[in-house]
């Protein structure tokens, strides 16, 4: 796996006009804050504009998400279809940001990771909290949560995101048109 450094992806940026980043997360984070020039493709999106993405096949291309976990998986998707040469943003937007490097932001929401926590843990506490004082049935609740926790850092993916990207809180205001976006991404234009 080919990973840069935000740094290295900050002076890459500054020295290569032609580098392209790839957001992979849901438009609402990307209008949380993204890098400056960066496409914003959902992962959930990207296999079906794969292909299309072969275009920009001579130019570096840095995938970037959350934290790196979903870059990974885009880079998959993208190596599968045949662009060889994308790397990831190590630690991704956390990481980016950590750095103090600059963020552009159109609209403040909450990330799709805090999301996952806090849903998850709504229903941990839900579920305890009926299982002690309404029946103890109610104790399968948090051991499904639990279970799906470990599921998920067991096989690195998240069931829950998906479905919470889905929603139309995470589409962001800007009812992000995915072909359109793709279509800047191989011209590479804003």
């Amino acid at each position: 796996m080919n990973t840069l450094t935000p740094a290295a992806l900050h002076d890459l940026l500054a020295s290569d006009r032609a580098a392209r980043v790839l957001d992979v997360r849901t438009a609402a984070e990307f209008e949380h804050g993204h890098i400056h020039g960066a496409y914003n493709v959902p992962l959930h999106l990207l296999s079906e504009h794969a292909n299309e993405m072969r275009a920009a096949l001579e130019h570096p291309v840095v995938l970037v998400c959350q934290s790196g976990q979903r870059a990974r998986r885009a880079e998959e998707v993208l190596r599968a279809a045949g662009l060889a040469a994308v790397r990831v943003l190590d630690g991704g937007m956390n990481d980016w940001q950590r750095a103090g490097l600059p963020v552009r932001r159109l609209k403040a929401r909450l990330s799709l990771e805090r999301q996952v926590r806090l849903v998850a843990g709504s229903l941990a506490a839900v579920g305890a909290a009926a299982a002690l004082l309404v029946h103890p049935w109610w104790a399968l609740l948090p051991l499904a949560i639990g279970s799906g926790l470990v599921f998920s850092g067991a096989t690195d993916t998240c069931g829950m995101a998906l479905m919470l990207a889905r929603l139309p809180y995470n589409r962001g205001s800007q009812a992000c048109d995915t072909e359109a976006m793709v279509r800047r991404f191989v011209a590479h234009t804003d």
